[in-house]
């Protein structure tokens, strides 16, 4: 990839082409995405654990692909092929309820760090938390209208929350 330079002045590009400062409510949002893709990418790839591997795979695709839709013009938001649904909220509520068959949970605070993998699953449910308060940011500023893209991120974390032990007690 060749180095661009049009963000040396502190700005990016939206999907549509819109620039904004790179500081802006969507850059950020997205960006704390693409960590929270990130973190739970070196899980993924320190688990030996198949499950873990495809779900966090999942969530990796879906985290792009509400990237793109957070990155998007409203004007624009119809050119994608596919949004975050209801159906991905549902699909996570299924995973918490299939992870919680296989765990006990302590009704007591945890420490993250009872393995590698747990932890940095942990981290990135922190991050996804994070994401969450911008995305609702963006809500309340009228620059998201897909709420399901809010309960996808709430729904998101516990799951993380729910895998990270599920890896702590069958890794």
């Amino acid at each position: 990839m060749k180095f661009s330079t049009k963000g040396d002045t502190g700005e990016t590009s939206l999907l549509g082409g819109q620039r904004v400062p790179k500081y802006d409510a969507r850059p950020e949002t997205y960006g704390t995405l693409d960590e929270a893709s990130s973190a739970l990418g070196v899980a993924r790839a320190a688990t030996k654990n198949q499950k873990i591997k495809d779900i966090i795979l999942s969530v990796q695709k879906d985290l792009l692909l509400m990237g793109a839709e957070l990155s998007s013009l409203p004007e624009d938001i119809q050119k994608l092929t596919r949004r975050i649904q209801g159906k991905d909220v549902e699909r996570l509520e299924k995973m918490i309820d299939d992870l919680q068959e296989n765990i006990t949970l302590k009704n007591e605070f945890i420490y993250p760090g009872e393995t590698v993998i747990s932890a940095q699953i942990d981290v990135g449910r922190t991050i996804i938390r994070r994401a969450e308060r911008r995305a609702a940011g963006l809500k309340n500023e009228g620059l998201l209208n897909n709420a399901e893209i809010n309960k996808y991120l709430n729904r998101l974390a516990d799951m993380l929350f729910v895998l990270a032990r599920y890896e702590e007690q069958n890794g």
